[in-house]
């Protein structure tokens, strides 16, 4: 894109058309034998989960479901099973209670066909557009020393790189919910994800929080889609002053974050343990940037290559180290140590959300999906 480029030359139709009480709320969720408790919470609380939105937010929603599991040889049930958009809670119930936990093979799952589906679903254009994307376990391809029977990739060559970027541009919020320990040595790639989309990681040790963190996490992202527009506007004006090469992306959150404060800027926050969400680690970031797995594979070669070879045996079961697993490269072992705010264990877990002055950290993610629905290349 030129630098000189003029205002009227650059569109924003997603953004002029939102209307903030219309939520399309998809759901792709691992369903091999690891994930029954997630499963069983998504089919006791989803008439709730809807209920406490609508209350909250007022929203007309829209709900979507896409199961995922493997390839064959490794699964031979299917890879995945999709269901569109559709308003009744019923018809939604009725697909999570189809749905069964079984099956798996090798350690990485069907994630990139999953995404692939997840972008193909019928978003509406004037949507707040949420995916909350539930996974054990990494893509195929992702050379993570996880005992990948398909190492070059998705056996379809579906790239998740460039199907997220894809949703992205689609304004498609991504939340990726890493059900740890067994995500741990591969949520930097889920972490990734979310950042390319403004959206956010969530960690979960068990099956009890999802709830909240799906409710929580589509009221946090309707109200700072309210400010998306003058966002946009001012990044856009922005780029038309200076030219995307004369851009910093950190002065230019700066300068977002200080405009929404002096607009008394409020919006709702999906806290962990009582404090804020971790952001994406520098490594996480890295990542996103990239535009393709063989890159990304690239990148986690690199930082693997000091950490130790596992003494384990191989084991079938989903656990810290599981399925043949690697331990976790060192490069990523500070984003993976737990935060100052976990001084609650894992095991208990709480999420709740607040209303507050929004956060430097959502100023950043509103930028970067303007940069994204924009096309822009600012750093």
């Amino acid at each position: 894109m030129a630098n000189n480029m003029e205002s009227e030359n650059v569109q924003q139709p997603a953004l002029a058309k939102h209307d903030s009480s219309v939520l399309d709320l998809a759901f792709a969720m691992d369903c091999t034998g690891s994930m029954s408790s997630y499963i069983k919470t998504g089919q006791d609380n989803i008439r709730n989960i809807v209920e406490q939105i609508v209350a909250s937010e007022k929203s007309d929603i829209h709900l979507a479901l896409v199961e995922y599991r493997d390839h064959p040889p490794e699964d031979s049930t299917f890879v995945t099973r999709t269901h569109d958009f559709t308003s009744s809670v019923k018809a939604m119930k009725g697909w999570l209670d189809a749905c069964s936990a079984q099956g798996g093979g090798d350690t990485p799952e069907a994630v990139a066909d999953a995404l692939h589906d997840v972008l193909k679903l019928s978003w509406r254009p004037e949507a707040t557009k949420i995916c909350v994307f539930i996974s054990d376990a990494p893509p195929h391809g992702l050379g993570a020393r996880c005992g990948d029977h398909f190492a070059d990739g998705c056996p379809n060559n579906l790239d998740p790189m460039t199907i997220v970027r894809s949703m992205a541009e689609k304004g498609i919020t991504l939340y990726t919910v890493g059900c740890e320990p067994s995500i741990t040595p591969y949520k930097e790639f889920f972490a990734a994800l979310a950042y390319l989309t403004g959206g956010q990681y969530v960690p979960l040790a068990g099956a009890k929080a999802l709830t909240q963190v799906i409710i929580g996490g589509a009221q946090e992202e309707i109200s700072l889609e309210r400010w998306m527009e003058e966002v946009n506007q001012q990044v856009i004006a922005e780029m038309n002053e200076k030219g995307e090469a004369n851009v910093t992306e950190d002065e230019l959150c700066s300068r977002v974050h200080s405009h929404l404060q002096s607009k008394g800027a409020k919006s709702k926050q999906l806290h962990r343990n009582m404090g804020k969400l971790q952001e994406a680690s520098k490594f996480a970031k890295e990542v996103s940037a990239y535009s393709n797995m063989s890159d990304v594979r690239s990148a986690y070669g690199k930082t693997l290559a000091a950490a130790p070879v596992p003494t384990h045996p191989p084991s079938r079961s989903r656990g810290m180290f599981s399925r043949s697993s690697a331990p976790p490269p060192a490069a990523m072992a500070m984003a993976m140590a737990p935060s100052a705010m976990d001084g609650i264990s894992a095991s208990e877990d709480c999420y709740n959300v607040a209303e507050d002055e929004v956060q430097m950290e959502q100023a950043r993610r509103m930028v970067q999906k303007s940069k994204m629905r924009n096309n822009f290349n600012f750093k």
